[in-house]
Formats: structure tokens, C-alpha cells, sequence
């Protein structure tokens, strides 16, 4: 199941930021975290969900994708912050370290039908990734890459190989059942070399978006998870071609010295659904 509304850019913003909050209403990302948990300071944690209120009730945020994060049921604030998200002008409510749909059971007690995501972020959430993804409520997964390699206790590396296996977990899980899955954070936010090999990676491995700590990383992200004009041109001509081998009674056409069968007609229609779904986001 392709996701149709595009997620190539996922940036964090501190909820209990007033300049970072409006500053997000011109920036051209796809999709905002606004996080009420690891931006936001124990002493501000109250007065930071009446910060984003206000905020999200203001609006300006236009097609961007609004999701709340808030503080695990575990802690002194997660409950509130449900509760508080409950009545903000957000399209989903973000779990922190999700580790077994039980977790987003007792969330879905207090936020009811509200669409849920889930921050896939230690060793037991990767074991049951499969579970989680078939929560009712569930509409989305994003890697909690930072956590997670601390759990494992993995040394950082460029093809983050200690990583593959709970990002291959996850990635199969939210395919699984048509879910949007986003990619985790870059951390060295100057580097934008690095930045692009990660968005390459991720996008090859089949992930939606990437997370995004600055808006330096937006215009690498957006470019990274958008189907390039060379795609696009692909994707044209595979149908056309597959159009006329059907209409001469053939089940097969060759473009480019490869065939191009049914299943390849499927992507590129969802390339071409993608470009066309990026566009209108971007008049929009």
C-alpha cells in the first residue's frame, strides 16, 4: 500500500518554543514533530503544552503533517500530554519508546479513535515491530535511531551497520500493513555529505522520509525522498510502453533493455502518483 501523502521531510520542533514554532509555519517540510519530550526541559514540561496549544490553534501550519509527541505514560507528564493532545489541531499523537502494542493500547484508552504513531526505539519494539503495526489505531512508525543505538550499545558508522537489523524489522512490519515508516535523525547536522548518503540509504531501503533536527537538513531530505526527474521520465515511459505491449496482446514490454512487467507498472504509477502529490504540496 503506497503512502499518498508525502513525507520526505519530518522535522522536530520544540513544543515549548514560541520562535521555533512560528518559524515552522514557513519552512518547506512535509511534516512536523512537535515534541512535547526530549526538546522540551522538565521544568517547561507544563507550560509547554499550553505553548504548542496556543500554537496549533493559531494554525499557519498549511498541508504539513502535525504530529504531537508526548512524554511516555511511564512518566509524571505522559498522561497529561495525551489528554492535552487530544483537543491541539494535530492529525496524530506520537508514543515514545514503543516496545508491544500494549503500550499503544493504554495510550488509545485515554486518546480513543485519534490516529497514533510510534517511536521504534528499543531492542524488545524491534522484536515485536510486526505486532505493533497491526495495532487498529496505528498510522505511522518513526526510528528512534539515538535511543536505539545506545540500547544495543553499537559503535557509530557511516553504514550504520549495527542499526540494519532493527531498521530492516521495522521497514518490513510497516510494509507489512501500509504504514508510513520515517527514518532517524542525523545527528552532525553540518554535514550535509553525510546527511545525503543516510537519505540515500534510507530511501533505498524503502523508508517514507527522514526525522530532521534543523531546518538546514529540509532541502537534502525533500531532494533525497523525491522522485527525480529521471525516475519520473522512467516511470512514463514503462507505462507507455507496457500500454502498447498489452494492446498488441503481449503481457511484457522492454524499455531500456529490461522488462517491464505488471508489478513494475504498479511503482511507477506510485512514482508518478508521488511527483504529482509533492507538487501539490508545494502550490499548496
Amino acid at each position: 500500500m503506497a503512502i499518498a501523502r508525502p513525507l520526505r521531510s519530518v522535522l522536530y520542533i520544540p513544543g515549548s518554543k514560541p520562535r521555533a514554532l512560528d518559524k515552522a509555519r514557513g519552512l518547506p517540510v512535509d511534516a512536523i514533530i512537535f515534541d512535547l519530550e526530549d526538546a522540551v526541559s522538565i521544568e517547561e514540561k507544563e507550560a509547554a503544552r499550553e505553548t504548542l496549544a496556543e500554537a496549533l490553534a493559531t494554525g499557519g501550519y498549511g498541508a504539513r503533517m502535525k504530529i504531537v509527541r508526548i512524554n511516555g505514560l511511564g512518566t509524571p507528564w505522559g498522561a497529561d500530554d495525551a489528554k492535552a493532545a487530544l483537543n491541539m489541531d494535530a492529525d496524530a499523537i506520537l508514543m515514545p519508546k514503543v516496545s508491544a502494542p500494549t503500550d499503544l493500547d493504554a495510550l488509545a484508552a485515554i486518546t480513543g479513535d485519534t490516529p497514533l504513531w510510534a517511536m521504534m526505539e528499543t531492542a524488545l519494539g524491534m522484536l515485536n515491530a510486526g505486532q505493533i503495526a497491526t495495532h487498529p489505531h496505528l498510522q505511522g512508525m518513526v526510528m528512534g535511531t539515538n535511543d536505539l543505538a545506545k540500547e544495543l550499545q553499537s559503535r557509530p558508522r557511516a553504514d550504520r551497520l549495527g542499526l540494519q537489523s532493527g531498521l530492516g524489522l521495522c521497514l518490513l512490519a510497516a510494509k507489512a500493513q501500509g504504514l508510513a515508516i520515517i527514518d532517524g535523525v542525523y545527528n552532525a547536522f553540518k554535514d550535509e555529505a553525510g546527511l545525503d548518503a543516510e537519505c540515500q540509504q534510507g530511501r533505498d531501503m524503502g523508508f517514507d522520509g527522514k526525522t530532521l533536527i534543523h531546518p538546514a537538513q529540509i532541502d537534502i531530505a525533500n531532494a533525497a525522498f523525491s522522485p527525480s526527474e529521471a525516475d519520473i521520465d522512467l516511470a512514463r515511459r514503462q507505462i507507455e510502453a507496457f500500454e502498447a505491449a498489452e494492446a498488441s496482446g503481449q503481457g511484457v514490454a522492454v524499455v531500456d533493455g529490461r522488462i517491464v512487467e505488471n508489478l513494475h507498472i504498479v511503482t511507477a504509477r506510485e512514482t508518478l502518483a508521488k511527483a504529482d502529490a509533492i507538487s501539490a504540496m508545494m502550490e499548496g
